[in-house]
């Protein structure tokens, strides 16, 4: 998962250099592989106490605040992660990318699930709030600063304060880089 998590870094980030340097200084990058220990530690009752400490640790060093009990999918990648808030009940598929500042957050207090399900390759925009028990269907985009309370449907674009989603058109999709396409060996040392 490591390589997979470095290997989305580069593919989803230009300003990349290489997997050593990533791996020392993308917040993302830490706050993500110190969620999957807490998330460990979450789905042992005895050990909620200490994987909430542990988040919350992470949180201090990072900027990054994901409670233990959200479940996250393979090659998740936070860019520039200062101030990401992600909820217990959050789920999150694969190749999920989040810019600075999203919040994955709930809008009541009941002890259900309360924060949002994000498909598979859906991409949140800086400042973007999705805010209750909605769904962001698969292939979809969430605007910069939208606020969503709403379900979106799978290949639509979210923008605007309530969001509003329409489908996306075939050029509005970002195609997916293939990180191991160019690798120069210098950008490993």
């Amino acid at each position: 998962m490591l390589r997979e998590d470095l290997a989305a870094a580069r593919g989803n980030d230009p300003a990349a250099r290489g997997d050593v340097e990533n791996a020392l200084v993308y917040s993302g990058l830490h706050a993500i592989w110190s969620h999957r220990i807490a998330h460990r530690m979450w789905q042992v009752r005895a050990l909620r106490g200490p994987a909430r400490v542990w988040a919350q640790i992470t949180r201090w060093l990072t900027g990054i605040e994901i409670h233990p009990g959200a479940r996250i999918g393979r090659r998740f990648f936070i860019d520039h992660g200062m101030g990401v808030v992600i909820g217990e009940t959050a789920e999150i598929g694969d190749d999920v990318m989040l810019y600075h500042q999203v919040t994955l957050g709930g809008k009541s207090l009941a002890k259900t699930k309360r924060h949002p399900t994000l498909g598979d390759r859906v991409t949140v925009g800086a400042g973007a709030k999705v805010l209750g028990p909605v769904t962001i269907g698969a292939d979809s985009a969430v605007g910069a600063n939208a606020v969503v309370t709403r379900d979106v449907p799978a290949d639509s674009i979210a923008t605007g304060i309530p969001a509003v989603a329409r489908p996306r058109k075939t050029e509005q999709h970002t195609p997916l880089v293939d990180p191991t396409s160019y690798i120069d060996p210098a950008f490993y040392i």
